[in-house]
């Protein structure tokens, strides 16, 4: 069973799976055409222990990629996000998947607003079909799927089918003011606020033709290209990309502090009436991270990469009931993150950080 999704691009994934012999990394590659070129299972990198001190957490992570920021913060019964300790916590980095946790608020804003209900059932059709992760975008056309469902699938294995299509239910619009509902920073450098397909093409359809016309323009003219241009070019001419493209320019991004307070935010919500159902979508993967469920019962997991970019954030609850949340981001514009190797590095520094936090 896929647990947890490390580095996810169209021709290429890292993940861990479970198994009857413990937790393993699965490496998978594509050919062109969708088939199987390469697949690889081994054991969970390991990484050199939980570090117990915040000077080991930070020098650990600059060792991961030239650009990275962290921030360990208790979210306050306010909602707000208190930092124990941050590193660069304020500097805007890509995010990878991790934006789906917007498209999530803007969901349940639909929601408690009542013109969206969680049962409610979504049409999949070959216009909104996107590329892996994910796996309805293997359903044939017409299949019909719930807003419950979708959102699952969207936060758990990081499907990015039902990430275009809640993010179509909702709106472009929605999804934006949803980034400025909870608190960023940086919400104008994802305007418009792109889908997964509309980046993939950007990024590996006769690249970098479309990237370059697209960065040319203002925001305005950018929206009007992804619905002209963009948006009708077929999932078939999209190719895998092995070396960072863009990653400064073309990705969805925040900083450490705007997803700290992304999680602080969702988690007001989910204790709305009618809202309950964000706690099951957000806690269906820890990432790996494996705290004690004793002293930890409550674990929340997002993450988010390409090549080049590697974010991961989590949002746990004590058994004294203390809410904390560590995000923590890496980046490199000119080579490749070993994903697996990075992701169970930063996992580690996470377990530390939490165990730091709530002294």
């Amino acid at each position: 069973m896929l647990t947890s999704i490390e580095s996810s691009t169209p021709s290429a994934l890292i993940g861990t799976v479970s198994s009857s012999q413990g937790p393993l990394q699965v490496s998978l590659s594509t050919q062109a055409d969708g088939k199987i070129q390469g697949l690889l299972f081994k054991p969970v990198p390991t990484t050199t222990g939980t570090p117990t001190s915040w000077g080991a957490v930070d020098q650990r992570l600059a060792a991961l990629a030239p650009q990275v920021g962290m921030l360990s913060a208790e979210v306050e019964k306010d909602g707000s996000c208190t930092p124990v300790h941050a590193l660069n916590e304020r500097q805007t980095r890509p995010t990878g998947s991790m934006f789906k946790v917007y498209v999530l608020g803007a969901v349940a804003h639909q929601i408690d607003a009542g013109e969206l209900k969680w049962d409610q059932q979504l049409e999949i059709t070959e216009q909104v079909k996107s590329l892996p992760t994910g796996v309805l975008q293997d359903e044939p056309a017409g299949t019909m799927v719930g807003i419950a469902d979708a959102a699952t699938k969207m936060i758990s294995i990081s499907d990015n089918t039902t990430a275009d299509l809640l993010a179509q239910t909702v709106g472009r619009a929605a999804v934006e003011s949803t980034q400025h509902a909870f608190g960023s920073t940086h919400a104008e450098r994802n305007v418009p606020f792109l889908r997964t397909k509309e980046l993939f093409v950007l990024k590996g359809a006769d690249y970098p033709k479309y990237a370059d016309a697209y960065l040319q323009l203002s925001p305005e003219e950018r929206s009007q290209y992804l619905s002209a241009t963009i948006d009708p070019v077929p999932r078939s001419k999209i190719t895998g990309w092995q070396e960072p493209r863009d990653i400064e320019k073309l990705e969805w991004f925040a900083s450490p502090q705007d997803l700290c307070k992304a999680f602080a935010a969702l988690d007001s919500l989910a204790s709305k009436p009618g809202l309950e159902p964000i706690c099951t979508i957000m806690s269906t993967s820890d990432g790996g991270l494996g705290l004690d469920p004793k002293s930890w019962p409550s674990v929340w997991f997002k993450g988010g990469a390409e090549q080049g970019v590697l974010s991961l954030g989590w949002k746990a609850t004590n058994a004294q009931g203390r809410t904390f949340v560590t995000a923590m981001m890496t980046a490199n514009p000119k080579n490749a993150i070993n994903a697996g190797a990075a992701a169970s590095e930063l996992a580690s520094l996470t377990r530390g950080a939490f165990a730091l936090a709530q002294k």
